[in-house]
């Protein structure tokens, strides 16, 4: 395994470590929002690496794309943290994930280009960082909607 190919894989197994830092009850409580967001960002990847929005030189392996590592890794399990600390907050929520997607677009990304590994092509910072507002609150509202049908089907276990 070359030597990329093994920071990528830490880069996308490190943040599953914190998962048991998280509690049992939040895993339980936002493993389905963050799932969904998760393949939905997913599917905005195939259609972005089809449309050249960005790009991704190096890859864990061939067959994957080269952002695997990113939505596995670091954007599935910072999910789970960023609803664990704000979820019931949505002002708080946006600003802690606008803050985070900000650093990413205008930081990250900058420094992924001097090393390599991704570029924008067809797109720019600002439009990124739109994209992953929208996300950011369609996922709150993945959420909220979730745990609408939880309170509904108590309230229905409760009549019963």
């Amino acid at each position: 395994m070359k030597k990329d190919q093994k920071y990528l894989l830490a880069m996308m197994l490190l943040p599953w470590l914190s998962l048991p830092l998280l509690g049992k009850q939040s895993i339980k409580r936002f493993w389905l929002s963050s799932l969904i967001i998760t393949i939905l960002v997913s599917v905005e990847s195939a259609f972005a690496h089809k449309k050249k929005w960005w790009w991704f030189y190096r890859s864990i392996h061939p067959k994957i794309p080269g952002n695997a590592p990113l939505i596995l890794g670091p954007f599935f399990v910072g999910s789970f943290w960023i609803l664990k600390f704000t979820y019931g907050n949505f002002l708080k929520y946006m600003k802690l994930n606008f803050i985070i997607n900000a650093f990413f677009t205008y930081g990250l990304v900058k420094w992924f280009k001097q090393i390599g590994y991704c570029s924008f092509v067809r797109m720019k910072a600002y439009q990124m960082l739109l994209i992953f507002t929208v996300k950011a609150a369609v996922m709150y509202l993945i959420q909220s909607v979730i745990e609408k049908k939880k309170d509904n089907d108590c309230e229905l276990e409760g009549t019963r």
